[in-house]
């Protein structure tokens, strides 16, 4: 049996190779949706990514016969460590082929260097921040995956629970909803309802609002407002919220982005914020290795230009806690769908929702729905 050897990514090349596995592994598969390469570089170099300000990490390949067969990053976040009262080492970007020696190799990798940090347990897959794609797929193999999320084979998690150690911290859920011929009419009232009773309404916004009048940081404190209680969150900094303006906002249909605004306050105040986007998951399977160049521009800017996708997806969804039971999400997609059915999408997939999160289900029981996947985190004591 040849034996496996982990090596911890120390140079830029290193960092291409570990970016490039994924590519490799899934090359072909129908339901992954690469993340492009300029994307997992900018998250994964210590001299980009905000996140590092609060966080640490070491990335790791492992080989066997002189090949890459496997990869994962090792994070610390201090930030919600403190805020959870937790000392955990995450795994993430995990990656491995068929060959549970590898799988365990990669994750003694994290418990090592968890250790020698100090943490008391090993919890993912997670990512620096809840920005991050995380959770394993556990359920949902033959769904197309999207920009934000993880697609994995359905070995991964049967490796996780072969070695044992291993159990359930989290699951989440996500779910298909149909695009309805037009908008509900329980969402109409309800909108009619709050516009006049607590002086609710819904705001489109301009490229100059976003990044010239401060919408975007708006945006941002309303999903770290909402976010805030959710399995290991931890608030994005100002830093973090002006990379993910630049990073999302340039390529928002500004159609499918909308913003609720309390105009009982002067200024208005931002309470709900619904920022969609047409799929992207077709388009970046066809930039090779994750690339712009030399088509995969063409493909990503027929989706988001020119909606040549049937899905949207539910990017970032966030209402301020004390106006969900007011009915702003009804207001929210009462705006929301018209465009959808306009764009001629036939459904949309949501984010990642906490399987306890009734709340945020709550939100789809006006439109047929399905549950199509779900995903786990798992935690193990070191």
């Amino acid at each position: 049996m040849s034996a496996i050897t982990i090596k911890k990514v120390e140079t830029p090349k290193d960092l291409k190779r570990f970016i490039e596995f994924h590519y490799d592994l899934y090359k072909g598969n129908e339901y992954d949706a690469p993340v492009l390469f300029s994307d997992d570089w900018a998250t994964l170099s210590k001299d980009k990514n905000a996140a590092f300000e609060f966080c640490e990490s070491e990335y790791y390949l492992a080989y066997k016969d002189g090949k890459i067969v496997g990869r994962v990053a090792a994070i610390i976040n201090n930030k919600a460590n403190e805020r959870w009262k937790r000392r955990c080492v995450r795994f993430g970007w995990i990656d491995f082929i068929d060959d549970i020696n590898v799988t365990r190799a990669l994750l003694q990798a994290v418990e090592d260097y968890g250790r020698k940090k100090g943490m008391e347990e090993i919890v993912g897959p997670l990512g620096f921040t809840d920005m991050d794609p995380e959770g394993m797929l556990i359920h949902g193999f033959d769904q197309l995956g999207t920009l934000a999320t993880i697609y994995n084979y359905p070995y991964y998690p049967q490796h996780i629970e072969q070695l044992g150690g291993f159990e359930k911290d989290n699951d989440y859920v996500e779910y298909k909803l149909f695009i309805p011929k037009e908008v509900p009419e329980r969402y109409a009232k309800i909108s009619s309802m709050i516009e006049k009773r607590y002086n609710l309404h819904v705001k489109k916004l301009t490229r100059h609002e976003v990044f010239k009048e401060g919408y975007g940081k708006k945006v941002f404190n309303v999903l770290n407002e909402s976010f805030r209680n959710i399995y290991l969150y931890s608030e994005l900094t100002d830093r973090q919220i002006q990379q993910y303006i630049n990073m999302y906002m340039p390529m928002a249909d500004l159609n499918l982005f909308t913003v609720i605004e309390d105009w009982n306050e002067e200024p208005h105040k931002v309470v709900g914020v619904g920022l969609t986007l047409p799929s992207l998951s077709k388009a970046l399977q066809k930039c090779r290795k994750g690339r712009l160049l030399p088509f995969g521009w063409w493909h990503l800017l027929r989706a988001i230009k020119w909606h040549k996708t049937k899905i949207v997806d539910l990017y970032l969804v966030g209402i301020l806690p004390e106006y969900r039971k007011k009915g702003a999400n009804a207001l929210l997609f009462s705006d929301l769908i018209p465009h959808y059915i306009n764009y001629g999408f036939e459904w949309g997939e949501t984010n990642v929702e906490m399987e306890t999160n009734a709340n945020v289900q709550s939100q789809w029981s006006v439109l047929d729905s399905e549950l199509h996947k779900r995903r786990r985190c798992y935690k193990k004591k070191l």
